[in-house]
């Protein structure tokens, strides 16, 4: 069985590929299909979408391809890690 963190890597990869290539370039995620994915992946991140949007596409294709998904993940990763120092007692534990 994969560790934690193998497991947390092959779900990131898995998640973007589940809803890239509905539309056009199976590599990149669509306007629609960025939305779909935070709406049922990530919906905290959900509100701003437009400004999400903006910030994410990188190169302004108007789709946002793994890389670019990569980099907003690794900001979520760092702003939950912000938090739980301001906020230990909120930090998720083991079960």
């Amino acid at each position: 069985m994969a560790c934690p963190l193998e497991q947390a890597l092959s779900v990131m990869v898995s998640t973007f590929h589940k809803y890239s290539g509905k539309e056009g370039d199976k590599f990149k995620l669509s306007k629609a299909e960025l939305k779909e994915l935070l709406t049922k992946e990530l919906p905290s991140f959900i509100t701003g979408f437009q400004k999400l949007m903006s910030n994410l596409d990188s190169n302004r294709d108007s789709e946002v391809d793994f890389h670019e998904y990569a980099t907003f993940l690794a900001c979520v990763a760092v702003m939950c890690n912000d938090f739980f120092q301001e906020y230990p007692d909120k930090m998720p534990r083991k079960k």
